[in-house]
This record gives C-alpha cells, structure tokens and sequence, in this order.
C-alpha cells in the first residue's frame, strides 16, 4: 500500500486517540488537559482531510474510519464528559442529554455522508454549512464548563438542569438546518504583505489558549453562536438574490442542503 494512503489514516488514528484520551483526563478530574485533547482532536481533524487531498490519498478507508473517529471525539467524548463532570447529579435527566448529544452528533455525521451534490447549487453555498459542525459542537457544548472554571456566573448557571437543557439545545443545532458559516470561502493564497502578520497572529492565538485556555474556549463559543443569526440572514440574502437562476425550483430555500460536499473534508474523511 502506497504511504501517501497511509499517511492521512495515521492522522485520523492520532485524532482518535485523542479523543480518547480526553475520557481518560476528565474521569481523573485533569478537565484542562481532556478540554485540550478534544481541541487537539478538532485540529487534526481538520488536517487529515486536506493531507489526503494534497497527497492524493483520498480513501473509502479513510473516510469511514474518519466519521467513526469523527462520532467518538465529538459525539461520544463531549457528552461523556459533561456526565462526568456535572450531568451525572441530575440522574437519568442528566444521562438522557449526553445521549440526545451524541445520538444527534451521530445523525449529524451520517446526513454530511449521505448528503448527494446539487448539480444546481450555486457555487456561493459552499460558504455554508448545514448545521452546527460536529467538531464546532464539540467544543460549544462544553461552554457551561468553561464558565464555572472561571467563576464568570453564580452557581445557577451551572446547574445540572441548565446543563443539560444546554447540551440538548446544541444537539439540536447540530442536526438543525440553519446555515453556519464554513470557512471555506476564505482563500488558500495569502497576499505578501499579509504573510508575516499572519505568523504573529497564529502565534498569538496559539499563545493565548495555552495560557488561557477556558477564556479563550468560553470567549470563542459565545463567538460563535452569536454567529448563527448572521449566517442564516447572509444565506437568506444570497438566497434571495438567486431565485432567478432557479436556486430551489419549490421555493423553499431551507430544502437545500448547505454542506459543500464538492470539496468536503469527507473526501477522505476529514
């Protein structure tokens, strides 16, 4: 087997394992260092993908041992983790969100999966997802968390009930049909100018989570989720401006299927 097909799985398998490690660290109680694994999930996530494409080692392989490794640390981990950490106090209320979670990160993964390209998708629904990604899920649903490490709200808000009621609301943004911004459409070039503050910049951030990793993780998801009504109204405006060229023939933007499988991360799985 030719190690450009290799490469990209021992990727997905790093990714796995950290995930995994992740249970390991929040059942001995180490939450910075299992909220750092599923973060170093995310990124390797990300990587093995575009890894696959750039070595042209694009599998069937791999993109199924992506969307298992995809389930376990993002689906399995976050909701296993929150049982741990506070859900478990609630009883069976606390059990039945963690497996709305990863029941719903599950049925998230399979429909990216399953989903078939529109040969009349216009190119600028690529800037969208459908839905909340599973790995930016991931990382939001964990926010509760975030805060009452940094003791930003009174002890209401981390209550086991408000946890679990969270932790159910982002499942179902997981298998919504809102549009959220992919991050595709930002460009694979960088202008000259543009490369050095680039590097000082990736650096800061990089030196920002790791010396503040639960304000960056709390400051980011709220970031993110306040995003949402910003998608699904640019998506709206785009839509809008497409009808003409027969962007959904029903009339109903919402049937259309935002994921840009064309050049998904699931070619290979990532």
């Amino acid at each position: 087997m030719p190690l450009r097909l290799i490469i990209p799985n021992m990727v997905t398998l790093l990714a796995l394992c950290s995930g995994l490690t992740a249970l390991r660290m929040a059942n001995e109680g180490r939450w910075e260092f299992a909220v750092g694994a599923i973060l170093l999930a995310a990124v390797l996530d990300g990587l093995d993908g575009r890894v696959a494409r750039m070595l042209k080692g694009t599998s069937r392989f791999g993109a199924e041992l992506d969307s298992l490794a995809d389930f376990v640390n993002f689906g399995v981990a976050p909701a296993v983790m929150l049982y741990i950490w506070i859900l478990n106090e609630a009883g069976s209320l606390g059990w039945i969100a963690a497996l709305i979670y990863a029941i719903s990160a599950a049925l998230r993964l399979a429909r990216f999966n399953v989903a078939l390209d529109d040969p009349d998708k216009p190119a600028w629904a690529s800037r969208f997802f459908t839905g909340v990604p599973a790995p930016a899920g991931a990382v939001t649903v964990m926010l509760p968390l975030y805060l009452d490490f940094l003791g930003l709200f009174p002890h209401w808000f981390a209550d086991e009930a408000f946890v679990a009621a969270y932790t159910v609301a982002i499942a179902f943004l997981l298998i919504s049909r809102l549009p959220t911004y992919s991050g595709k459409s930002i460009g694979t070039r960088v202008r000259r100018d543009y490369v050095l503050p680039l590097f000082v910049f990736a650096v800061l951030i990089v030196a920002l989570i790791a010396s503040y990793p639960f304000r960056m993780l709390a400051a980011g998801s709220a970031l993110y989720l306040l995003t949402i009504p910003f998608s699904w109204r640019t998506f709206r405006k785009l839509a809008l401006a497409d009808t003409a060229r027969g962007f959904d023939d029903d009339g109903d933007e919402s049937d259309t299927d935002m994921d840009n499988l064309a050049d998904r991360d699931k070619d290979h799985g990532g």
